[in-house]
């Protein structure tokens, strides 16, 4: 199995910026196709927020674009998203999920992200 675990969520002010980072241990050798960050608000379904692909392919939700940067960490078996001009919308629990060739995904159980006005 593999765990994931979330951190760097918290509250900021409308404008500021965050960095969660999402950490992978157990058996995590082998290849992920896909890594990414999803979010749920209150209320709301969950969504994709941000994903890269083991080509360095980048994906973004377009009511994230240009403000926020998913990349793989400086850690090893990591994966951060950079969330720069936060709005009070993107208040979430941020969840990262980390996708096998063969289908099976890891989810990590989430961070708590609030952006104050």
């Amino acid at each position: 199995q593999v765990q994931l675990v979330e951190t760097g969520g918290g509250l900021v002010q409308a404008g500021g910026s965050l960095r969660l980072s999402c950490a992978a241990s157990g058996s995590i050798l082998g290849s992920f196709i896909r890594k990414g960050w999803y979010r749920q608000a209150p209320g709301k379904q969950r969504e994709l927020v941000a994903q890269i692909t083991t080509t360095g392919y980048t994906d973004y939700a377009d009511s994230v674009k240009g403000r926020f940067t998913i990349s793989n960490g400086t850690a090893r078996n990591t994966v951060d998203l950079q969330m720069d001009s936060l709005k009070p919308e993107d208040t979430a629990v941020y969840s990262c999920r980390w996708t096998r060739p063969w289908g099976q995904s890891f989810w990590g159980q989430g961070t708590q992200v609030t952006v104050s006005s």
